[in-house]
């Protein structure tokens, strides 16, 4: 059955490594700036993949230098309860069907404030570069030649089976994974047990990503796991097999955000042993 957990957070925040990466405050003026005028700079952070204690040492740094956070709907935010008083918030979030403002509007208001001579915090969850956009957002301050520095965030795909004591890889069962969107082609991807699936932004088009891995040739018996709301009080996990994924899902009112495992590793999860395998309808219905 699903069971709800509350994981301890880790005291320990991971370090950003020092590869001769300027600050931002440090890095050259944007075009047209000189003495005597402000430059801004936008830093794109990852906060991690849900607890405030997950995100790195350099995130956490600028966080305390930012004049202006704009932040995303699945950062952490308890981080911004610490930031310096005068700090503007900006809320960027994105959820599915309803948007604050658009990726483009993003892009244009990291520009706009850095050019006004802010030093500006992108704040994501996970990694930036991991189905963040935050590649359009770097892309889009440096043709406006504003100063961008990317720091990397751990990345849900892999800390939240972490979570549930899910390894996305294991000697003897998974020698790789692939980490894609429920709204990309499934079909592609190796349809093996021993290949660990995780699907990001899945919850939605859950029983359309069963019916297509199962066209592909996955084997329906392959297990499957659903974590949802990762490294919070209020985690809860759900196991069962492919075949019946979906409407276990249902049954158990399964919402995002969630992350979703597929493969062999999931048998070692302790959520393994109370998994729901029931008789269920065809994922799509017969022709």
């Amino acid at each position: 059955m699903a069971r709800e957990i509350s994981p301890d957070t880790p005291a320990a925040s991971e370090s950003s490594a020092a590869l001769s990466v300027p600050s931002p405050s440090a890095s050259p003026s944007a075009p047209g700036s000189g003495p005597g005028q402000p430059t801004g700079w936008v830093a794109l952070v990852g906060g991690g993949p849900g607890s405030s204690g997950l995100i790195t040492a350099r995130g956490l740094e600028l966080l305390g230098q930012a004049d202006t956070v704009v932040v995303d709907a699945l950062a952490p935010r308890d981080l911004l309860e610490d930031l310096r008083p005068g700090t503007e918030v900006i809320d960027a979030s994105k959820r599915r069907g309803l948007h604050v403002m658009s990726q483009e509007e993003i892009d244009a208001l990291l520009v706009d404030l850095a050019r006004r001579g802010k030093g500006v915090v992108r704040l994501k969850g996970g990694d930036p570069y991991v189905l963040g956009r935050g590649g359009e957002e770097a892309t889009a301050c440096r043709g406006a030649g504003v100063a961008v520095e990317v720091v990397p965030g751990i990345t849900s795909a892999i800390a939240v089976p972490a979570a549930a004591g899910i390894p996305v890889t294991h000697r003897g069962l998974s020698r790789g994974f692939s980490v894609i969107t429920a709204h990309s082609d499934l079909g592609v991807l190796p349809q093996r047990r021993d290949h660990t699936l995780i699907l990001l932004m899945g919850v939605s088009r859950l029983r359309d990503s069963v019916t297509s891995l199962l066209e592909a040739g996955s084997d329906p018996a392959t297990p499957a796991a659903i974590i949802e709301r990762g490294y919070h009080p209020d985690q809860r996990v759900t196991t069962t097999e492919l075949r019946c994924l979906a409407d276990v899902a249902t049954r158990y009112g399964v919402t995002a955000p969630a992350v979703i495992v597929i493969g062999d590793v999931v048998t070692l999860s302790p959520y393994w042993a109370d998994r729901v395998v029931e008789e269920t309808r065809p994922a799509s219905p017969a022709a």
